[in-house]
């Protein structure tokens, strides 16, 4: 695919199905997400979203954080490709790993997690565990959070947020459904409010 000037260049790092990623690439290609998927790095060899992403024709790379030393080789790891593919920003898609943020990619790593962050987040805190916790402490509303990732779990500034209703009768898999519907809209709309931003700080930048 031809690299379009005003679309941001994004390597996505996933570790599970690729649902995230499908959908990124469905609002890509249906609804114009200004998204330029340059890499996929997934923590594993053995999860579908791999497949998703070949099959879609993005460059692909499996590198796994058991190899490496230190958590500054596996940053480097991590980081080097998405700069050898021209990737200025990371969508975390499902991404299990704690990985850290070089200097050069400050606020420009963002993720996705299933609860409003700052409740249910953290170490551990992932998938169907969120969704569990989120039932057994009794809340009403759960939903998802879209944030930058710094170098702490679920612990950078909020980009958006969206909300959705917990049923009396949920069971973690339930909810997490009604909360993955919920992903599906607010991820490409965050996106689209980085891309505007962006385009308004370049602008503001070529008028000085």
């Amino acid at each position: 695919m031809s690299h379009e000037p005003d679309h941001m260049p994004v390597a996505v790092f996933l570790s599970g199905g690729g649902r995230t990623l499908e959908n990124l690439i469905v609002h890509r290609d249906q609804h114009g997400l200004p998204i330029d998927l340059r890499l996929v790095i997934s923590s594993s060899a053995k999860v579908r979203g791999v497949e998703v992403a070949r099959a879609a024709g993005i460059p692909t790379q499996v590198i796994l954080k058991s190899q490496f030393p230190s958590d500054e080789a596996y940053c480097q790891a991590m980081f080097d490709p998405c700069r050898g593919a021209g990737a200025t920003w990371v969508v975390m898609a499902g991404f299990l790993k704690h990985v850290l943020v070089p200097a050069d990619f400050a606020n420009r790593v963002i993720n996705i997690h299933p609860s409003l962050l700052p409740a249910f987040g953290g170490p551990g805190m992932y998938g169907d565990r969120v969704h569990a916790a989120a039932i057994a402490r009794g809340v009403q509303i759960s939903g998802c959070t879209v944030h930058f990732v710094d170098n702490l779990y679920d612990n950078g500034p909020i980009i958006l947020q969206k909300s959705c209703p917990v049923k009396p009768d949920d069971t973690p898999d339930s909810l997490a459904a009604r909360v993955f519907d919920v992903e599906c809209e607010t991820l490409p709309a965050a996106i689209k409010k980085l891309a505007v931003d962006a385009r308004t700080q370049s602008r503001s930048d070529d008028r000085r």
